[in-house]
């Protein structure tokens, strides 16, 4: 792929707690939050958002780093400019505050900006609430947004923090324990369907972290766990990125089912909640 331009986009700007950051939103009716992966909003989640869109939702992605639009891919820029890609997002997001990389039992801060942006969109958009959607580096942000009660629809797609260095970070995810209790008395209330995604063999999305929310969010919890076989072999990054980088988009093909499933609770909780 080449670059995306993301013309089709409204550029606007987004302000809470004291930051601003650009906002790309496209589509109408309720909004989904698209919380681009590391190295940021590639062509590939601009893809996503437009399916997002295509279903009738309002897709909604914030620039919380590296570069709206860039491929990330060597086949764009070339081994060094992939290598460039990554660096330039992920060295600023590693060390900045707003982002928990390593710390257990935190929510990220950047996720209070976040649900700011939830309620701002939810006011715009209309509809019975939001959904939401983490991926790798921002994964388990949706989940910890979900403690604002407009957030009906949260989706976890390889949530990678924290990073898994020892057991317990692996058997965790980056939400705080005040959070964590918010969210799974709404999931023993029938409120909330959460959604996660991981590639088998990811050792970025250990099978612990699916065991801890398992553990903590029961049956609330679905589980969409994909053998490392089913992932696009043309990629140039080991399985990782079910809904993006690894998407084999063609019927009868599990990341497919995987999409279709997250298009559908979008369309469960946010256009046909009487369903």
């Amino acid at each position: 792929m080449a670059d995306d331009e993301l013309e089709d986009f409204a550029r606007t700007t987004f302000s809470h707690g004291g930051t601003t950051r650009d906002v790309y939103r496209l589509g109408d009716g309720p909004a989904v939050v698209v919380i681009a992966e590391m190295p940021g909003i590639t062509p590939k989640v601009a893809d996503f958002a437009r399916r997002v869109a295509a279903i009738g939702c309002t897709a909604v992605m914030p620039h919380l780093f590296g570069d709206p639009g860039r491929d990330p891919n060597p086949a764009a820029h070339g081994r060094a400019g992939m290598a460039s890609t990554f660096v330039r997002a992920a060295v600023p997001a590693c060390v900045s505050r707003e982002f928990a990389v390593l710390a257990t039992g935190r929510t990220s801060p950047v996720v209070d900006w976040l649900r700011g942006l939830a309620r701002a969109e939810h006011d715009r958009c209309g509809g019975p609430g939001v959904g939401a959607i983490g991926m790798c580096f921002t994964g388990g942000y949706a989940l910890a947004m979900a403690t604002d009660d407009r957030l009906l629809a949260p989706v976890l797609s390889q949530p990678s923090l924290p990073l898994p260095v020892g057991r317990s970070r692996a058997h965790n995810i980056d939400i705080s324990p005040e959070d964590l209790a918010v969210v799974r008395g709404r999931c023993a209330a029938g409120e909330l369907e959460v959604l996660g995604l991981r590639f088998t063999g990811d050792r970025g999305v250990p099978r612990a972290r699916f065991d801890f929310l398992r553990e903590q969010l029961g049956d609330a919890f679905v589980a969409v766990e994909l053998d490392d076989d089913d992932a696009n072999p043309d990629s140039a990054f080991p399985p990782h990125s079910v809904l993006t980088e690894h998407l084999v988009d063609e019927p009868g093909q599990p990341t497919r089912a995987a999409l279709d499933q997250v298009l559908d609770l979008f369309r469960r909780r946010l256009l046909d909640p009487a369903a």
